[in-house]
């Protein structure tokens, strides 16, 4: 197993993060899977024995029930391994059970700890913008709670880049400590974030943990162009459109060069998806799951294998985001004096034509 530097931090986590999105099974997350605390000790063993060191959660993944179980699967070894967890989603019906207010983020990390079992989260996330809340209450509640001990390293998810720019600029106009993690969904299906959130977390010195990185499944090879897709399948769910496919087309014309990739190294296509995303200026680390341990164990395997130039310029060039304004521009015009960061994105398609 590999470990990498998180951003800037002198943190080192695993290139591969255990998810808990199966664990509990309750309300939406039955979708997913329901993962019990035998299994769930089961799968932290396997990623562990494999070298996983960082396992991530969200107090709202199945109300509670996620870091209940994670908490009673870790029991004995949390010393050996990093905890991820999340705060802002609406977790109850009344009027500041949601958002990023400072009451909000106190009352849900005590909740979190206590199901935890643990005296500290080690990366704490906000999983989502919060509007109407100023930056400087978020971000402040963050930095007392980091200085008090309870919090390690803090982190952030699914900002816009505009967002997390004015965000970042807070905490130093304040001296509040910064984010280190950025978790973002990145996938073969949608790179959509190199926009801007790769160059940025690339400029800015924060590490990247990719969510979703098999988009929910459909990089797995279960689903082709002339293939129905399984049955139970969350990807089948009206319930669940995480991610939201936009081109299946276009999906099926990635698949199938995953597939042929995957084909030709004897590997399932799920290890070739990750192998390319952790080749990926600026990731961190991937944030698996599965609902079978049998997937997890295919999984954890990603992190033994390299993709070789060819296989990698054949999924990045299938996968391509079109460049969309100023970039476009900035590739055909800036081309002089780009930064590894504007690299992140418009390397690739200069050096194409």
């Amino acid at each position: 197993m590999e470990y990498r530097q998180l951003g800037h931090s002198g943190l080192r986590v695993s290139v591969l993060t255990l998810g808990t999105m199966t664990f509990g099974g309750k309300g939406m997350f039955a979708i997913l899977g329901g993962t019990d605390v035998e299994g769930a000790r089961r799968q932290v063993a396997m990623a562990m024995d494999a070298g996983v060191n960082c396992f991530d959660t969200a107090n709202m993944y199945s109300n509670g029930a996620a870091e209940e179980i994670l908490g009673e699967a870790i029991e004995g070894r949390r010393d050996e391994l990093l905890l991820s967890t999340k705060v802002r989603m609406v977790v109850g019906e009344g009027p500041n059970d949601g958002g990023l207010s400072r009451h909000h983020i106190i009352s849900q990390l005590e909740g979190s700890l206590r199901r935890l079992r643990t005296d500290h989260v080690d990366i704490y996330h906000v999983h989502e913008w919060d509007g109407q809340t100023p930056l400087e209450e978020t971000l402040e509640a963050l930095d007392t709670l980091l200085r008090a001990g309870k919090i390690r390293y803090l982190g952030v998810s699914n900002y816009s880049g505009w967002q997390l720019m004015k965000a970042l600029a807070v905490s130093d106009a304040h001296g509040y400590q910064r984010f280190v993690s950025n978790q973002i969904y990145y996938s073969l299906e949608s790179r959509d974030s190199e926009y801007e959130l790769v160059p940025l977390s690339l400029d800015q010195g924060l590490g990247i943990m990719v969510w979703s990185p098999l988009a929910g499944g459909l990089l797995s090879g279960k689903y082709r162009r002339d293939r129905e897709a399984p049955e139970g399948s969350r990807q089948v769910d009206p319930r669940w459109q995480e991610p939201p496919i936009r081109d299946r087309e276009r999906l099926y014309d990635i698949i199938e060069v995953l597939v042929g990739v995957a084909d030709g190294r004897g590997v399932s296509p799920a290890q070739v998806a990750l192998a390319y995303l952790l080749r990926k200026p600026g990731v961190s680390t991937l944030v698996i799951g599965a609902r079978r341990d049998d997937q997890l164990r295919d999984n954890l395997g990603a992190a033994q294998l390299t993709l070789d130039d060819h296989e990698f310029a054949a999924l990045d060039k299938a996968s391509a985001p079109y460049l969309i304004y100023p970039h476009w521009h900035q590739a055909r015009f800036a081309a002089d004096r780009l930064s590894d960061a504007d690299r992140a994105l418009l390397g690739q398609h200069i050096a194409a034509g």
